[in-house]
């Protein structure tokens, strides 16, 4: 498999396409307003410390002060224990005894600002990478506690052996259980290397200082996207090639290589049509080349997946159908999960099959073609009604989440009630209001479709209401209205 990455950037935006063969098959999205601080390492300055609350205030150069609570204040062990079990065993050292007023120091944002507080910090420095963590300042070697226990001994033994005695500790993530000692080896270079520039602007720059940001997703492309099966990295802008260029001289310089300027006159999106296919990730309906089709629905707890033969007829029997129907299906599953970014659980409800190796075959593709993911997914089997459960680990937001919001008239329903059942809803609202109240006059101010079933169809029985009643009702028309809204004012 041959893969091209497109990328498209603008201040405000930027867009990474992973197109396989012409068939897109990954989007990245990364907005500029939408970046947080998480990641971020600062040369801070301490405006105060509050002995009463053990914490202190540190300017980081932010409209509003950061604050350091003593548990995130770091300190050195004997024994090396990782920070997490350090906290629970050791007594605190008294803040006012670790820092002082008008102090540099080195700070690391751990929780971006909301609303009047300012952002949460510690002297806990840690650099992500894409199979590890770098904790510079310890010595300790970990495993993720979610890679199963049987596996971290010797998962930790082959990272203690590739991390040699340059000191720094490692926990290896999630999605490092599968990788090979060259991948981890170039991981930990470029850790270090990062480590060295955040040290060495440390002792250049002045307090207030950013020293090191969280990799943008420009930069995420070279050191977590590309792959041997990667042809080129075309990049629409020239300044952001050359700033990349650079970038990727000094970390990834394999991956560099591929880069290209993209100088064609169309937008880079138009050679694939990206954004139509963009379009076509954020429907419901998926169609396939057979005629047949998917329904996606994505709700709270889990994502749901149906599939249809629609109007494919191709095959010489019935079973052959529904077989093809389903290999296709598979095939288009796994690539709508990547595209949507969808993580959670998953159910997939192919077409019946009567025959066990049809059952075997389509399981066995669709399996296959999970595969090429790269984030984690596990898939069982058939169960006993038909239905292929899976998860996909969750890495970021879904697509129709960070593109769309829920629309304000069905709030995120898909469904409002018709016309019909809004003018019912006003007439029994009417007949309540009329035991309570004593008006002179009912004014209905709803949307002009449910006005025009009072003044059409449904006039008789708004003026027997108004008969039994013994008050007039007059109606008035509010293009801005939902369907589902209405309002009943007394007069």
């Amino acid at each position: 498999m041959q893969d091209d990455i497109l990328i498209n950037w603008s201040p405000q935006e930027t867009r990474v396409a992973i197109v396989e063969n012409g068939v897109l098959q990954e989007l990245h999205v990364e907005r500029t307003l939408e970046r947080g601080l998480v990641g971020n390492v600062y040369l801070g300055k301490v405006a105060r410390v509050l002995p009463g609350m053990q914490s202190a205030f540190i300017d980081i150069g932010l409209e509003r002060a950061a604050f350091l609570h003593v548990a995130d204040v770091w300190q050195r062990q004997p024994d090396g224990e990782p920070p997490s079990m350090v906290r629970n065993t050791q007594p605190q050292i008294p803040i006012e005894k670790k820092i002082f007023e008008g102090q540099a120091l080195m700070v690391q944002v751990i929780k971006d600002p909301i609303g009047t507080k300012g952002a949460r910090l510690s002297t806990q420095i840690s650099i992500a990478g894409r199979l590890l963590v770098f904790l510079p300042q310890d010595d300790h070697i970990g495993v993720s506690q979610k890679i199963p226990q049987s596996q971290r001994d010797e998962l930790r033994a082959r990272l203690q052996v590739l991390a040699g005695s340059q000191g720094g500790g490692f926990i290896l993530r999630t999605n490092g259980e599968d990788a090979s000692d060259q991948e981890l080896s170039d991981d930990i270079g470029y850790l270090r290397k990062a480590w060295a520039r955040i040290k060495d602007a440390s002792l250049r720059l002045p307090p207030l200082s950013l020293l090191h940001q969280d990799l943008n997703l420009l930069q995420r492309v070279l050191r977590d996207l590309v792959g041997e099966s990667t042809q080129t990295i075309k990049v629409d802008s020239l300044e952001q090639f050359e700033l990349l260029k650079t970038f990727g001289l000094e970390f990834m310089p394999t991956a560099s290589a591929k880069l290209q300027h993209y100088k064609g006159e169309r937008p880079i999106f138009d050679l694939y049509a990206i954004d139509e296919e963009i379009a076509k990730a954020l429907g419901r309906r998926v169609d396939l080349k057979s005629g047949g089709y998917l329904i996606v629905d994505q709700t709270e707890a889990l994502t749901t997946v149906d599939v249809n033969t629609g109007g494919f007829v191709g095959a010489r029997n019935f079973d052959d159908t529904i077989f093809k129907t389903n290999l296709e299906a598979a095939q288009a599953i796994a690539r709508q999960l990547r595209l949507r970014n969808l993580g959670g659980i998953i159910i997939a409800d192919f077409i019946d099959m009567v025959r066990e190796d049809h059952r075997a075959a389509v399981l066995a593709e669709f399996k296959k073609q999970l595969s090429r993911d790269r984030v984690k997914t596990m898939a069982g089997g058939f169960s006993q009604l038909g239905l292929v459960e899976m998860t996909r680990k969750r890495t970021r937001e879904s697509l129709a989440h960070m593109l769309c919001e829920p629309c304000p008239t069905c709030e995120g329903k898909g469904i409002v009630k018709t016309a019909r059942s809004v003018a019912y809803d006003i007439c029994r609202e009417i007949l309540r209001e009329a035991r309570q109240f004593n008006p002179r006059e009912f004014r209905v101010i709803a949307s002009p479709k449910v006005i025009e079933l009072f003044l059409d169809e449904e006039s008789q029985h708004l003026a027997g209401l108004s008969e039994f009643i013994g008050k007039p009702v007059s109606l008035q028309s509010e293009a801005a209205m939902g369907q589902e809204q209405y309002d009943i004012v007394l007069l």
